[in-house]
């Protein structure tokens, strides 16, 4: 049969508007599938359905710094959340880690000591958790000497409770803190039985490692960070109050295996810190390693010259050894 050219150009026309659905189709695809695998490496989960302790202010509303539309730091935080990063390979090896990011308990520098961080740990296989905990304030918290160590308890519970979602041994999880983070975190290692809010959870809040780097440990006056005291226990706190919060002083055989590293030159943050600590772990028999650069000062993130540049390797070598 004689087809006639404006047939033919029709028959062209109509393969070429199937060619072309078909593709867009299949680039929708694409982009749904790069839409849902993003939304799950950033799906952020509020840590409470109530605040324990929480006295509401109206004027008091979070402060974002961002650049090149990241955001950098954060302060003024009301409402704690869970930022999930996850391993973009098929066989993880079911470790988790929380990460406290530091900022002297005023602001928490949210991506280099946050975002960045899990992004290294997901390159190891391992799932990781940025928690923006809530900063001590007696504008928004009964008592706020406790207030980031209830939003600490919670992380692990919650992560505990939730393993399976993420494919995730709740016997390998962990926690990083740097700076005033690495105080929460040591205070979360050594005071995870404290009661300081009510629950009816049976999960354990203990982390079963630390990560310590360039922490505050201690609340004592001759080697504390002061602002980090200061901002945590206010102007003029007792001597019990202090002790309770040097961490040095509340280690057990029972505090979980601790990696810890520090400058020696830092001036922000003795490294009498990270020493005294690894000596009670030493006493107490608990696994621990600190790694003591001769220089890096303080605010290093994930290594920027010199020795210090090399935790991140240390780290993971540690990490492998004791099986996590």
């Amino acid at each position: 049969m004689y087809e006639s050219k404006p047939y033919k150009t029709l028959i062209k026309l109509k393969k070429l508007k199937n060619l072309i659905l078909k593709n867009a189709l299949l680039n929708l695809l694409l982009l749904l599938g790069m839409l849902n695998q993003l939304q799950a490496q950033n799906q952020i989960i509020p840590l409470w359905n109530k605040i324990p302790g929480e006295i509401k202010a109206q004027d008091y509303t979070e402060k974002e710094t961002v650049k090149d539309g990241k955001v950098q730091s954060t302060t003024l935080v009301t409402t704690p959340t869970l930022t999930v990063f996850l391993p973009k390979e098929s066989k993880p090896s079911q470790t988790a880690v929380v990460i406290f990011p530091g900022g002297g308990y005023m602001h928490l520098a949210i991506d280099k000591e946050g975002t960045k961080v899990a992004e290294w740990f997901n390159s190891l296989g391992i799932v990781a958790f940025v928690l923006k905990y809530r900063l001590p304030s007696d504008l928004i918290m009964k008592d706020k000497t406790i207030g980031p160590l209830q939003d600490a308890q919670e992380s692990i519970r919650y992560i505990r409770q939730n393993a399976s979602k993420w494919n995730i041994d709740p016997n390998k999880v962990g926690v990083l803190g740097f700076s005033a983070g690495g105080h929460l975190a040591s205070t979360l290692a050594t005071h995870y039985d404290d009661k300081v809010y009510e629950t009816t959870s049976k999960v354990s809040a203990r982390p079963d490692f630390a990560l310590l780097i360039y922490p505050v440990i201690s609340m004592q006056n001759e080697i504390t960070h002061k602002g980090s005291q200061t901002n945590l226990l206010g102007q003029n706190p007792s001597s019990e109050l202090i002790d309770s919060f040097s961490n040095e002083k509340k280690v057990t055989a029972q505090t979980p295996p601790t990696f810890l590293i520090h400058a020696t030159d830092d001036g922000a943050v003795l490294p009498e810190n990270s020493i005294n600590y690894y000596l009670a772990l030493k006493k107490n028999k608990v696994t621990a390693e600190l790694h003591l650069y001769e220089n890096g000062g303080h605010g290093f993130g994930l290594g920027i010259g010199d020795t210090n540049k090399y935790w991140t390797k240390q780290c993971e070598d540690w990490l492998k050894s004791n099986k996590f």
